[in-house]
């Protein structure tokens, strides 16, 4: 049977907690901190992720409202200008129109100024004819004046 050596358990304990005193003292706090450092280096991280992605969240709804805010902006924009091409439409409408009717009034002045004319050049024809005939329907002389006088009280009676 195997016999304990109790004597290199003692040794082997002692020389054990000696090294581990001695690993204690030299590089258990020197791990430590290191692993330490990197826990809170982990978290310094993950922390600024958290933010940088609460951020990036806020930026996000920021120029979603900026976004909005354009394209309403740009709706009235159009409406505006829509507006006043219409009201230019109108306006270039209305011109011609105005225009059109000036033309036209003109053009029934003129009408009626040729009728005028027309109509005054036939009475002068119908007198110089009427006087001509006058004349020779009696073969005597009646002066002029006196024919026209006649014919323009038979004209004004008949309505030429």
């Amino acid at each position: 049977m195997m016999n304990i050596d109790w004597l290199h358990v003692l040794a082997a304990v002692i020389n054990f907690i000696i090294l581990y005193l001695i690993l204690k003292h030299f590089f258990f706090k020197k791990v430590e901190k290191v692993i330490d450092d990197r826990q809170n280096d982990i978290e310094s991280k993950l922390n600024k992720a958290d933010e940088d992605v609460e951020k990036a969240r806020m930026l996000l709804l920021q120029n979603e409202r900026i976004l909005k805010s354009a394209k309403e902006e740009g709706k009235k924009i159009t409406e505006v200008q829509k507006q006043k091409a219409d009201k230019i439409y109108q306006e270039i409408v209305d011109e011609a129109n105005k225009e059109a009717r000036t033309i036209a009034d003109r053009a029934r002045v003129e009408v009626k100024r040729e009728k005028e004319k027309a109509e005054h050049e036939i009475k002068e024809q119908v007198i110089e004819l009427a006087v001509l005939l006058s004349s020779k329907a009696l073969e005597e002389s009646i002066d002029e004046s006196k024919h026209r006088e006649l014919i323009n009280d038979f004209i004004a009676k008949v309505g030429i």
